[in-house]
């Protein structure tokens, strides 16, 4: 192996801080060596973030004692909001081919109620293997919006290696190896003195047997989407350091969250191995920090009174809710590395309109949208679309690639905004939306659809206060059942009209419902736009492409709001689309090209108190009191929030997408298998430069180099069967392989989300 060491320095640096720790630690304290670690590094430079050896991390951590009864509080405090996950009955229970082809059930509440016996009975010693075991049962969903990063989990630490890795086929129809980054792009860009020689093993095992283990890590649910995310991907390095480029090998996204090892051998195909130090970013202040008892006082103690007192909202309150829209990400306003200069770009990257510099290409506009979302940045990405398509046009472009690769999702209607912008004549309904039938929903629809009984739905709202915040916490929300229509446009009778319930699976759901987008509202829900033909004077008259030149590019990432744009795309308008990538081990197969979440809306727990809290707050007396006999007193406590990791998500998933010939059955789009149309693999300049990659994507659809390894994309006439067919005959006729391989997901994507309103129903996080 013949590593470019410079290319990988500044992480390189980072695993050596302290190469001669022992695990023994027979100086002192682990804590004890972090404390003093850190204060030399901040010494030295004050702004950085300080790190330590890996395994120093890993046994610091592991020596906070548990405290029980905070524990065993934590896991009470919790259980309330786990009920509003819309999924709990098919997670435990999922159809068969879901079992077969995507993950494991798993029953969320049972494995609680295990940990909660396991703590109470004293088997859990360490408070480091509590909470990684309860961030464990909701990252096995693989439920992007089901998630929950206790604070000694991702509050203290976050792990890494040095070292990213690529995934690529030497030809593009050979089976793809793992390979060093730097190694890889050392011989792209032709500064190597040697041939990059492919990775055979990782810690003595087989190295595509160890990267499909460790990508299980994550929370998408598509075994090739993970298997991708564990690697260095430019439209994910496009998103700047929000996000997790580099790959989870290397600690980006939920691999952040994982401890790595001490260390982590490679073993190349020439003979040869490297040995790279794991190490740990120190995520807080360790100063006279140094025992695990000490780390636990000053970091997992919560104030004596963590209530909530419902109808008075509290500074602690609005505080938490704009810590779960932020996240710890901020955005890049620079040009995005391997891309080219761009006809039109969102500043922070989140979309992006470019013409391929090559005359066989001349024809061919590319759209590139790694995001949904971004903070006030829905009018932009709107704008951003609007000028590239008509400047593609005015080009004479006749094709478009959309490369939605590492897109994690947003506001929602923005995904319905772009589907419109493309196709303007279609109406932009695919699939219905509905949640889980529990009581506290029921309560909470009852008193704001009462609240809202009246009240106009209006944006002019003068200098009236008290209307303007009615018209955004009540009126315009999901809870009023005015807010939304049924499957056929028509308008709900009454909030028991929309609760329903409708029993499925064992468990009582919300009749169906949909957007409303001509709704005057829908500002509130959208970050200030409306969806373009439906309302502001926003239209789009022009089909920019026809639906045969359209074609679509994603990595499995696709997860969220991109699922929604998805559903839209192949559903409605029939665009094909290309997955890239996916693990070597199945034989060149063709695989999903949406791997992410497919719930249509989360929730974050915080939005849910904050519902509770307005509901107190607009009842008398006689009313609150009634409320605290009902589920809705359960809502009255901080502690989740409080000991959740600074900068994380806690979300359930809130509204199930139920596809428009699924209305009988109701199966969750989460739980249903969807190939692509056609497979790529990566090549080593794919990971270079992105034109690439949009080359031979636009070769498959329209020219004579088809490079699907699986299926096709090709218009003229030879097909082999997966594009023009309906998806349901596409997922029948998939064979059924039994996968042994427990499975999760990696990279967290997190876009800018400063000034987002967690008030309103129509954002959502991946």
């Amino acid at each position: 192996m013949a590593l470019n060491f410079a290319l990988a320095s500044g992480l390189a640096v980072a695993a050596a801080a302290n190469p001669l720790y022992r695990r023994q630690n027979e100086t002192g304290s682990a804590c004890a060596s972090v404390s003093a670690l850190a204060a030399s590094q901040t010494a030295v430079a004050p702004k950085a973030t300080p790190t330590v050896p890996a395994a120093l991390a890993y046994d610091c951590i592991n020596s906070v004692p548990i405290n029980q009864t905070a524990a065993l509080d934590l896991i009470k405090t919790i259980r309330p909001y786990w009920e509003w996950q819309s999924t709990l009955a098919y997670l435990k229970d999922p159809p068969a081919e879901y079992v077969e082809k995507i993950q494991d059930p798993i029953d969320v509440f049972a494995e609680l109620d295990d940990l909660e016996a396991k703590v109470s009975g004293g088997s859990i010693a360490k408070e480091y293997e509590f909470g990684y075991t309860l961030y464990r049962i909701l990252q096995k969903t693989h439920d992007g919006h089901f998630v929950y990063v206790p604070d000694s989990v991702g509050g203290v630490f976050n792990f890494g290696r040095p070292i990213p890795l690529v995934s690529v086929s030497d030809d593009g129809k050979s089976a793809p190896k793992p390979y060093a980054y730097p190694d890889v792009l050392a011989s792209v860009l032709g500064n190597a003195t040697f041939t990059p020689s492919a990775i055979t093993e990782i810690d003595g095992e087989a190295a595509t047997s160890w990267l499909e283990n460790w990508s299980q890590y994550g929370s998408l649910q598509d075994r090739d989407a993970l298997y991708n995310n564990v690697f260095y991907e430019l439209a994910i390095v496009s998103l700047g350091t929000s996000s997790t480029g580099m790959g989870t090998f290397t600690g980006g996204g939920r691999g952040r969250w994982v401890y790595p090892g001490a260390s982590t051998t490679l073993t190349f195909e020439n003979g040869t191995s490297y040995t790279m130090q794991n190490f740990a970013k120190v995520l807080v202040p360790f100063d006279g920090i140094d025992s695990g008892e000490a780390l636990y006082e000053n970091l997992f103690t919560t104030p004596e009174d963590t209530s909530f007192h419902n109808g008075e909202p509290t500074a602690t309150a609005a505080s938490t809710s704009t810590a779960a829209a932020t996240s710890s990400a901020t955005g890049s306003a620079t040009p995005a590395p391997g891309y080219p200069p761009p006809v039109v770009r969102q500043a922070n990257n989140l979309i992006g309109g470019y013409f391929i510099d090559d005359p066989a290409y001349a024809d061919v506009a590319v759209l590139s949208v790694p995001s949904f979302v971004g903070s006030s940045a829905q009018v932009e990405f709107q704008d951003t679309a609007r000028q590239f398509l008509a400047a593609a046009r005015a080009a004479g472009k006749t094709k478009l690639v959309v490369d939605v690769s590492a897109n994690g999702g947003g506001t929602i209607l923005l995904g319905y905004d772009l589907f419109k912008q493309l196709f303007p004549a279609i109406d932009a309904f695919a699939a219905a939306d509905r949640a889980r039938a529990i009581d506290a929903l029921d309560l909470l629809g009852q008193k704001f659809s009462d609240l809202a009984a009246g009240v106009p739905r209006t944006l002019d709202v003068g200098d009236n206060e008290t209307l303007s915040e009615l018209e955004a916490d009540v009126v315009s929300a999901y809870l009023n059942y005015r807010t939304d229509v049924k499957p056929d446009d028509t308008p709900f009778a009454s909030w028991a009209d929309k609760f329903g319930p409708r029993a499925a699976k064992g468990d009582n759901y919300t009749n169906l419902s949909r957007w409303n987008l001509s709704d005057v509202l829908t500002p509130f829900n959208s970050g200030g736009i409306y969806v373009t033909g439906y309302g502001g004077g926003v239209t789009n008259a022009t089909q920019p492409f026809a639906a045969e030149n359209v074609v679509v590019m994603t990595d499995g990432y696709c997860a969220s709001t991109c699922t929604i744009f998805s559903r839209l795309m192949q559903d409605l308008a029939g665009v094909r689309y290309v997955a890239m990538g996916g693990r070597a081990s199945n034989g060149g197969d063709i695989i999903q090209a949406v791997g992410g979440v497919k719930g249509t809306n989360n929730w974050p727990w915080d939005y849910i108190q904050y519902n509770v809290a307005l509901a107190y707050e607009y009842a008398d007396a006689a009313e609150q009191a009634f409320y605290n006999t009902t589920s809705l007193a359960r809502y009255n406590d901080q502690l989740p929030f409080l000991r959740a990791a600074a900068g994380t998500a806690y979300n359930v998933n809130f509204r199930d997408g139920i596809r428009k010939d699924d209305f009988e059955a109701q199966t969750p789009t989460q739980f249903v298998y969807e190939p692509a149309d056609c497979r790529i693999y990566w090549t080593a300049e794919m990971t270079v430069d992105i034109t690439a990659a949009w080359k031979t994507v636009a070769d498959s659809a329209w020219g004579a180099q088809d490079a699907c390894v699986a299926g096709s994309v090709a218009t003229n006439g030879t097909s082999d069967g997966y594009y023009a067919r309906k998806r349901t005959d596409a997922v029948r006729s998939m064979p059924l392989r039994r996968r042994s391989v427990e499975a999760d997901y990696p990279l967290d994507l997190y876009t800018d989300l400063d000034g987002v309103d967690l008030r309103s129903d129509g954002f959502m996080m991946p």
